[in-house]
Formats: C-alpha cells, sequence, structure tokens
C-alpha cells in the first residue's frame, strides 16, 4: 500500500523538476498577468465596438503580426538560437548583436516607409473600407521601437535570463492593457485600431529601461559593422519567420474577409472571439515553449539527449492539455458570459472543434520547433505553405456545408495532418536513428 501511495508521488516529484516545468512555474505568474488584462480588454473592446469591431479588429491584427515580423527582419528566433549557442564567447557575441541591430534599423525604416506609403490601398484591402488610413500611417511610424523592443527580448530569451524576461512580460501586459483601455474609451473603435498598432512599440521603453544594468546592455557589443557570413546565417530564420508571419494571418484575413462579405459580419466577429481565447489559453504554452524549448534544442546536438527533452516535454504537455481543454469546453458559456456580451452566445459552437486543432497543433510544436532549432528551412517552409493552403481550401469548402463552424472543422483536421507529418518528418530522430 505504502509503494502504492510512494509511486504517484515521485513521479509527481521528477516531474516537477524537470526544467520546462520550472519555466512553466516561473512565467505563471507572467500568464496569469496576461490572461487577466487580455481578460479585460477583450470584455472592454467587446461590449464598445461589438461583434463587427471585433471582426475589423481581427484584420488589422492579423495584418500587423505580419508587418512586425518582417519589421525586425525575420531574426528573432535566429537572435535566439546564437545568442544561446555563443553566450560564452563575447568575440561572437559582439558579431551576432551587432549584424542583429543593423538588420534590425534597417528592416524596420523600410518597412514602416512601406505602409505610410500605401496607407489608402492597405486601408481598402486590409480593412475593406478606405476610412482607416489614420491607422497605418501611425503604424508606420511607431514601428521601429517595436522592432528594437523584440531584438532585445530575443537576446534576454537566448541569455535565458527566465526572471528578467517575466518581469518584462508583466510590466508590458499592464501597460498594454492601460493603453488600450484609454483609447477605447476615449476614441472608440479607432481608439482600439490605433492601440493595437502601438502599444508593443510603447514597451520598447520599458524593456530599455529595464535591461539598462545588465552586463550585455554595451555599446561595447554592438559596435561592428554589418556581417555577411552572419547574415547569411540569420536569413536562414528570415524566411522561415516570415513564412510563418504570412501563412496563419492571411489564411485568417482569406477567411474572415470571406465570412464578413458572404455569410455575416457578426459570425465574423464570433469567430474572431474563438480566437481571441485561443489565443489567451495558447499563450500559456507558446510563451514556455519561447523562453525554454527554443533555446535548449538549439543547446542540443546529441540524438539521444535530443530525444529524451522531447518525450519529457510530451510527457508535460499531454496531461495538462487534457485537463485545460476539458475545463475550457465544460465552462465555455461562463467563459463567453464573462469576456463578452449576449450577442457573442451562438460561437459556444466552435468550442470543441477548436479546442481539439488547439490539442493536436501544440503536440505538433513540439517536433516543428526542431525545424527551427535546427536550421531546416526548406522542410519549414514547405510544410507552413503547404498545410496553410489545405486550411484556405478546406475551409472554404467546409464553410459551404456549415458556415463559420467550418472553419473550425477545417483548423482541426488541418491539425491532424500537421502532426502526421511532423512524426514522419522526424520518425528517424523518434525510433532512435541518426538525425538528419
Amino acid at each position: 500500500m505504502e509503494k502504492l501511495i510512494m509511486q504517484p508521488l515521485l513521479l509527481i516529484r521528477k516531474i516537477g523538476k524537470a526544467d520546462i516545468v520550472k519555466v512553466f512555474s516561473l512565467t505563471a505568474i507572467s500568464t496569469l498577468v496576461r490572461m487577466l488584462t487580455g481578460l479585460i480588454s477583450v470584455k472592454v473592446v467587446a461590449s464598445i465596438i461589438g461583434p463587427l469591431g471585433v471582426a475589423l479588429l481581427g484584420q488589422l491584427n492579423n495584418f500587423s503580426s505580419m508587418v512586425l515580423t518582417l519589421s525586425s527582419g525575420g531574426i528573432n528566433n535566429g537572435i535566439t538560437k546564437y545568442i544561446a549557442e555563443y553566450k560564452e564567447d563575447n568575440d561572437k557575441m559582439t558579431t551576432f548583436l551587432s549584424t542583429a541591430l543593423r538588420i534590425t534599423i534597417i528592416c524596420s525604416l523600410f518597412t514602416g516607409l512601406l505602409i505610410i506609403l500605401f496607407n489608402s490601398f492597405l486601408s481598402r484591402v486590409i480593412m475593406l473600407s478606405p476610412d482607416y488610413n489614420y491607422v497605418f500611417v501611425i503604424f508606420g511610424f511607431t514601428i521601429l521601437f517595436y522592432a528594437l523592443n523584440m531584438m532585445l527580448v530575443s537576446i534576454i530569451n537566448g541569455l535565458k535570463e527566465f526572471r528578467k524576461y517575466v518581469k518584462i512580460s508583466i510590466a508590458g501586459s499592464i501597460i498594454g492593457l492601460f493603453f488600450t483601455l484609454v483609447f477605447v474609451f476615449t476614441l472608440g473603435l479607432p481608439g482600439a485600431l490605433i492601440s493595437a498598432v502601438t502599444f508593443q512599440s510603447v514597451l520598447f521603453f520599458v524593456t530599455l529601461w529595464m535591461v539598462r544594468k545588465l552586463p550585455w546592455f554595451n555599446w561595447s557589443f554592438f559596435r561592428e559593422k554589418l556581417n555577411i557570413e552572419v547574415s547569411k546565417k540569420y536569413s536562414r530564420y528570415t524566411l522561415m519567420t516570415i513564412v510563418t508571419a504570412a501563412t496563419l494571418p492571411v489564411s485568417q484575413i482569406l477567411l474572415r474577409g470571406y465570412v464578413i462579405s458572404y455569410i455575416s459580419p457578426i459570425e465574423a466577429g464570433w469567430w474572431e472571439a474563438m480566437n481571441r481565447i485561443s489565443g489567451m489559453y495558447l499563450m500559456v504554452i507558446t510563451s514556455s515553449f519561447s523562453v525554454y524549448y527554443l533555446p535548449r534544442l538549439s543547446e542540443l546536438s546529441n540524438n539521444v539527449e535530443l530525444r529524451h527533452e522531447i518525450f519529457k516535454a510530451y510527457k508535460v504537455i499531454i496531461p495538462m492539455l487534457i485537463i485545460g481543454f476539458t475545463l475550457i469546453y465544460v465552462l465555455r458559456f461562463f467563459i463567453i458570459r464573462v469576456l463578452f456580451t449576449p450577442e457573442f452566445f451562438p460561437m459556444e459552437k466552435l468550442f470543441i472543434w477548436q479546442l481539439l486543432g488547439d490539442f493536436f497543433k501544440i503536440l505538433s510544436w513540439l517536433l516543428a520547433f526542431l525545424m527551427v532549432a535546427k536550421s531546416m528551412t526548406k522542410a519549414f517552409v514547405s510544410t507552413e505553405i503547404i498545410f496553410a493552403l489545405t486550411f484556405v481550401g478546406m475551409g472554404f469548402l467546409f464553410m459551404h456545408w456549415n458556415a463559420v463552424i467550418g472553419i473550425t472543422q477545417a483548423y482541426f483536421i488541418n491539425s491532424v495532418f500537421y502532426l502526421l507529418y511532423m512524426i514522419f518528418l522526424f520518425r528517424k530522430l523518434l525510433i532512435n536513428k541518426i538525425f538528419y
């Protein structure tokens, strides 16, 4: 009897000592703060601008996520990888940091200029109206600060300064909430749109203040000229990151635009609200993946250690997902009531398919991160494009049968196929053969 009691306790203790669990624990407070501020923001924004406003905000958020990635040159994952790899070598760190800074400044200034020049065109194409060009002008002028902020955060991530990362995340969440509420209460929908494209740039000054005393935050680490060889190494991540940043948002813009134009703007708002909820709980997983998993995989070159790290992550993640997603589904009506307004109650039909899709997508991420950590550019780019196309294709097809619910059904099926392909792609590693 004593053995039966002790074995589960020992298992819990063993899991609790795992590094990934420690990171989950460390980021738990920041994740909770981000979720609470996100809940308040979603509730206020949905109450003031309604389902149609939420749908338009979703269009802008999808576009801004793509452009923000372009503004940093798509090198942030590369910064994390190479800083984690060379953190003990100051000379190499200086070369990588100096080149990263110059790429970031060049790309952000160029991207911002294009947004300003094509503001009217972007308003018509993205927002389906010529009335929002001012949002893009403001976006273009502030995008440099966002890019610099993400560069600093990526450096912190690569150096595994988890506590500093958490503090910056908490400060950013609180300031972001305050920023959003002020603009929404004073300007309504225009305020929501302006805050969506500017609040992340404001966070640069918060991050700058919090890293000012760290050893690496010194011009001596950023003084070198742009290094061509290092730029080529970063370019692998540029392609991967840009493809990632483009595929899902473009897919959502196309599908949401179809729903707004041919089905119902209200239903488009329901789907965007479902994406908002999904984004909040996925934040718990993705935060820890970014802080722990990518730097960890980048460090490992031994196949046995890589396989051990992957399976250890699965043992931790799967039980958490099953428990968490079950609770979310059971409490779905309560969640809608708390976060939104009665207009959003019909969206409860989207929960089951979205949760199932997110479950398989997260499981696939544990393997897909290997492509980033090991610079498997061709495999990464091809899979992102192929599965984005299949998602859009199935989304349009399923919408003809089941309206907006069809999009979430297509997302679920696409996520299952993506996981199966990841297992096939890394089969040699998973069955104890040579990693390629």
